[in-house]
């Protein structure tokens, strides 16, 4: 299983923002996708950051409601892991258990082409985990 069969079963589709938005705004979009975490992006889908839920705590118990009208630029991760569509789920688990995050970008020729989450993670390792066993079961079945 690879991220490029994820993204054809779930989509490209991103929630993105912009580096010189307020805070308060990313926040907001946060709430109405219910999402962790927003790619930050340049107008071309050029990854600069990625804002998460974890980004936002930390900055309001440093500085209070002040850091609502902080831009995003100033509070996002601006080192994003990525990943592309040839890694595996196996690979993604690695990188996000090493990394302690839930949302890893997917980058195509420089640019954003989707997301995959823990969420995304752990579906396909239930599915490819209940295939295996059916698989068991006929082999069994027939022998």
């Amino acid at each position: 299983m690879t991220v490029k069969s994820i993204l054809d079963a779930k989509g490209h589709d991103v929630v993105t923002f912009g580096p010189n938005e307020k805070l308060a705004d990313a926040i907001k979009l946060l709430v109405e996708h219910r999402i962790g975490a927003l790619v930050i992006t340049n107008g071309d889908r050029k990854i600069v950051g990625i804002l998460s839920e974890r980004d936002v705590v930390r900055v309001l118990a440093k500085d209070g409601a002040a850091a609502l009208e902080q831009s995003v630029r100033a509070v996002m991760t601006p080192k994003v892991n990525i990943c592309n569509e040839s890694h595996t789920v196996n690979e993604i688990m690695e990188i996000m258990t090493r990394g302690r995050f839930r949302h890893l970008p997917v980058e195509k020729d420089g640019r954003l082409d989707g997301i995959i989450s823990i969420g995304d993670v752990v579906k396909r390792r239930i599915e490819d985990v209940e295939r295996e066993a059916e698989e068991i079961k006929a082999y069994i079945a027939t022998a």
